[in-house]
């Protein structure tokens, strides 16, 4: 006959054709509890199952099985089927209740092992992102409310924040009669509006301030090759510093162009040379030739920066320097062969000591 061998939070049972046989229920201590599930989280053995299996064996119950594979080591055969159904004891200061509390305990501990510093950073980008959708929405109402009433003035004005000053300032000295001037309550609120874009301006200044001082202290590697706010952008399509420091420089380097990625899979265009790396002043400046083996480079290098600043690790003043050399590397023109120079492709050698093949007089 066999014996299954059950783990639970509250403790170890070995069943025989539905009955259990032998029981071994923990104690109620919170640290104890917790402690045996994060060793079984990470695959290891508890000691009291290395007990219960010598103490089987010892009573001759040689063929054992179980359902979880921590237990293979052991000599513990797998199990398949229906899972035998154990109630909590409730007994013992072992409840329902009890376990309902170390489940909370143990996603608050995970939360905490997990948490990823540039997550503030993530949010401040993508606040940036958001406030520049605004304000582009806002700008475009103010320049057409503005050309209804002086479209002479707003057709040679294209700056938004010059557009919303002078609603404001309209709003304040209005005394115009004109039948093209909005009325005296509209007039109030068009300059709220423009006020609205004048202070969302400003807190993207500030936002962007921010960032520029926060990236280079937080990740002082990948701030060195891209830059603050390049830098910010990054990670937040990456999901944090962690994902970024575990991905390949081939996924770094199309990040932002998932898009035209997925469409190059499906046979629909080529497939992108870089993604948010075209932001890179040494990328977007280049010819068009050059700017996937610029971009496959760099992604190289952001991928070791990344790796860096996860581990803490200090600055790497050599990989910028790498980059500028492979940089250099890629700008310096071809020699171009010279009239009557034959053209060879490398792989066309003839193997060494092989005879040239015979002239054919004519």
């Amino acid at each position: 006959m066999t014996v299954e061998i059950l783990t639970r939070w509250f403790g170890l049972y070995a069943v025989e054709t539905g009955r259990i046989i032998l029981s071994r229920p923990f104690s109620s201590d919170r640290d104890a509890l917790l402690e045996r599930w994060a060793l079984r989280r990470a695959g290891r053995v508890l000691p009291e199952e290395e007990a219960l299996v010598r103490e089987l064996r010892a009573q001759g119950k040689g063929s054992l099985v179980s359902r979880d594979r921590r237990l293979a080591p052991l000599g513990v055969l797998p199990a398949f089927g229906h899972l035998p159904h154990l109630d909590v004891p409730e007994a013992g200061g072992i409840t329902r209740a009890l376990g309902r509390e170390l489940l909370f305990e143990q996603a608050r501990r995970d939360l905490a092992a997990a948490w990823d510093p540039s997550v503030h950073l993530e949010e401040a980008v993508r606040s940036l992102s958001d406030l520049d959708e605004t304000l582009n929405l806002l700008g475009e109402r103010l320049g057409s409310w503005w050309g209804r009433e002086r479209p002479e003035e707003a057709a040679g004005e294209t700056s938004p924040k010059a557009i919303a000053v002078r609603l404001q300032e309209a709003a304040a000295g209005s005394t115009s009669t004109s039948k093209l001037s909005p009325g005296p309550e509209l007039l109030k609120a068009r300059a709220s509006l423009a006020e609205v874009w004048l202070r969302a301006e400003e807190v993207r200044r500030a936002l962007e301030r921010s960032v520029e001082v926060e990236a280079p202290q937080r990740f002082p590697n990948l701030t060195g090759l891209l830059g603050p706010l390049l830098t910010a952008k990054l990670l937040s399509q990456a999901g944090g510093l962690a994902r970024l420091a575990r991905m390949p420089s081939s996924t770094v380097q199309v990040l932002g162009a998932e898009r035209a990625f997925f469409e190059h899979l499906r046979g629909r265009g080529p497939p992108p040379r870089h993604g948010l790396l075209f932001l890179h002043p040494s990328v977007h400046t280049a010819p068009r030739a050059q700017r996937g083996k610029i971009a496959r480079a760099l992604a190289g290098k952001v991928a070791i920066a990344a790796r860096r600043d996860q581990e803490g690790s200090g600055v790497l003043p050599e990989l910028s320097a790498a980059f500028e050399r492979r940089l250099a590397e890629i700008r310096r023109p071809r020699k171009s062969p010279t009239r009557g120079e034959e053209r060879v492709h490398p792989t066309r050698h003839a193997p060494s000591g092989a005879r040239p093949p015979p002239r054919h007089s004519s």
